[in-house]
């Protein structure tokens, strides 16, 4: 090791990551916020706000738009910040680098996607891939987040039984994060009243989106009873899923009776990357013991087999 290099303590790496996945969770909230107040388009161009001004204020949506746009500027620098700390370890790991790295390859995917969105006039399509890249963001923070000190609870056992259900629970909430935007991108809040709308029924997507996510807690309810009493750490992770997700399929019905409100709809986006998280965290703790008990497991050392 070289003498001058300063190192980075796992506690201090901790929080880096933590600050990073905050930031990637702000920003979806805030993102939401520019839609729903009508001011996606509050900045016309890209990536100054129009032809006369880089940054320009002067209105209320422009001032709305323009704020997510700077808050960009802390989301990138906490996650360089991640990148550099991972190579500041005392005992570096590629993992971390590696993950540290696709956070900075994803910010830098949805600053395009965002020029996009904007010079195409809040293309539906667009605007999808915007909220789920933030989706695939948020689950590489907090795998990062957690793997910090992985190596430290190696020693949890893996049931197998429980991994197709855990599979299956993973595809449902894709499928009813996916059918979500759907809805939004057919519903009145797409940022702007002339922006580009999909020509579904919002009564029809609403309800499929409605269906994948009674079959998404269903799941979650079963993996939840098997994991009752036998797995403390992943039941207690279920347990909190499957509490967020009831929540949020009330607010969900709430807003779809009240004839979507802005203000509910900013909460429902906002419970929705928390029950994605939630998730990733279900999907992340199954996964990293049955990859620990691959690269650990005594039947598998080969000096050990002979």
């Amino acid at each position: 090791m070289n003498p001058g290099r300063r190192v980075l303590s796992e506690s201090g790496y901790r929080r880096i990551t933590l600050a990073a996945l905050v930031a990637l969770y702000a920003i979806v909230v805030t993102g939401s916020l520019v839609r729903l107040t009508g001011s996606g388009l509050g900045c016309v161009d890209w990536p100054r706000c129009n032809e006369e001004k880089f940054i320009d204020v002067s209105t209320g949506h422009g001032a709305i738009e323009q704020v997510n746009r700077l808050f960009t500027g802390l989301v990138t620098a906490s996650v360089i910040l991640a990148v550099l700390g991972s190579l500041r370890l005392a005992q570096r790991r590629r993992v971390l680098t590696g993950l540290s790295v696709g956070l900075v390859v994803g910010v830098l995917a949805q600053v395009v996607i965002g020029g996009i969105v904007v010079l195409t006039g809040l293309n539906p399509w667009a605007n999808m891939a915007h909220f789920l890249v933030s989706m695939v963001l948020l689950s590489n923070a907090l795998v990062l987040h957690r793997s910090v000190g992985a190596h430290e609870d190696s020693s949890r056992p893996h049931n197998r039984k429980l991994d197709p259900l855990v599979a299956v629970a993973g595809i449902c909430g894709v499928a009813a994060v996916v059918t979500g935007t759907v809805v939004t991108a057919s519903g009145p809040h797409a940022g702007d009243e002339d922006a580009i709308r999909f020509g579904f029924s919002i009564h029809n997507v609403a309800r499929i989106h409605g269906s994948t996510v009674i079959l998404t807690l269903g799941v979650i309810a079963s993996l939840l009873w098997r994991t009752k009493g036998k797995d403390h750490a992943l039941e207690t992770k279920v347990a909190k899923l499957f509490g967020l997700g009831l929540l949020q399929a009330l607010v969900g019905y709430v807003q779809y009776l009240a004839d979507v409100p802005a203000m509910l709809v900013a909460v429902h986006i906002a419970l929705a990357a928390g029950v994605w998280l939630a998730l990733t965290d279900v999907l992340w703790t199954a996964s990293s013991r049955r990859v620990d008990r691959v690269f650990r497991s005594p039947d598998r050392n080969p000096a050990l087999s002979r």
